[in-house]
């Protein structure tokens, strides 16, 4: 059994590692222009050609952003349900969100901040905050709290801060013309200056979240069994928010909100391989960017100039979260 468990988990990242390259491939073909791949490569290769800048301005930076923006959204999504022990925990319905985009709305609409550091400072600071808030917010009243007590923490954040955003910039019209494009959620940029600025960040985020993946595996059994594994409970949780701030404040950054990866990705590695913390990571390294890859190309052909990819992932999304909660409690724990 465990040789077939074995081999079944094998298949599936090799399946997963080839669809995530063929869509890794078709980002850069397909588009309102499509692209052979021999121009791919050789631009690729350094030789240029006609399409040489439709790539090295469009198609291989929004490709890249989508690569990394996946893996943040996903692998942060499986440390918010795993911490929470709550399966319909998102970075998005806990503000963790709401957090980063408040930071970077206030930033640029109050202080008057522009440039990608200090978008991308202001979007690590406004995370940690509200991770810290919701998760004190939701253990106020028991040492052991109850993972809905977060939740409801996270949602009340999530409704205070999206309101401010939106005062700040119905106040601000020029605050609101910036930030229009970055609050729709989208991966479509022109320079890869970001991507290589903030890849750092989001890598060590990654890193954190793979390290953290094994004792995480005492923490979704309770904090008292996770004491009694030898886990210390809280020095896991500062660790856990430290890797979310780094993946969540990075990702909103650069590509403004996008919901429901973070909530469709952990479902889809447990029921594919278990409840290991350490497999579901590994998975979602491939699954997360291959979805976000997938809807930004699907977004592209949706309508006369496209859709963004947040609108895509939510009109996914959405239909799966109205299933996850009309689950019995029995299957979604």
């Amino acid at each position: 059994m465990a040789r077939q468990s074995a081999g079944r988990c094998g298949a599936i990242w090799v399946w997963a590692a080839l669809a995530l390259l063929a869509a890794l491939v078709a980002s850069l073909l397909l588009g309102a222009r499509p692209i052979p791949i021999s121009a791919i490569w050789q631009t690729l290769l350094g030789e240029s050609n006609e399409y040489s800048p439709l790539i090295l301005h469009g198609r291989l930076p929004r490709t890249l952003l989508a690569l990394l923006a996946g893996l943040a959204l996903g692998l942060s999504g499986i440390l918010m349900q795993a911490i929470t022990r709550n399966p319909l925990a998102d970075p998005g319905i806990l503000g963790i969100n709401a957090g980063a985009s408040f930071a970077v709305v206030a930033s640029v609409g109050i202080l008057g901040l522009s440039g990608q550091v200090a978008i991308i400072t202001a979007a690590l600071v406004g995370t940690f905050c509200a991770a810290s808030l919701v998760f004190v917010l939701g253990n106020l009243r028991a040492v052991a709290a109850h993972p809905a007590h977060i939740v409801l923490a996270g949602v009340a954040i999530n409704a205070v801060l999206t309101g401010l955003c939106s005062a700040i910039t119905l106040l601000n019209p020029s605050a609101f013309d910036r930030l229009r494009f970055w609050n729709a959620g989208s991966v479509d940029i022109m320079t890869l200056t970001p991507v290589l600025y903030a890849s750092p960040l989001l890598l060590t985020g990654v890193l954190l979240a793979l390290v953290l993946a094994s004792p995480l595996n005492a923490v979704v059994l309770g904090r008292h069994t996770a004491a009694a594994l030898g886990v210390r409970h809280q020095h896991i949780l500062l660790m856990a928010l430290l890797a979310m701030t780094l993946l969540i404040g990075t990702s909103t950054a650069l590509t403004g909100p996008i919901g429901f990866i973070g909530l469709m990705i952990p479902h889809l590695t447990r029921w594919l391989i278990g409840q290991d913390q350490r497999r579901m990571m590994f998975l979602a390294c491939l699954l997360a960017p291959l979805l976000l890859l997938a809807a930004d190309i699907l977004g592209r052909f949706m309508l006369t100039n496209g859709i963004r990819v947040a609108v895509v992932t939510a009109l996914i999304g959405a239909p799966v979260m109205i299933y996850l909660i009309r689950r019995p409690t029995s299957e979604s724990s």
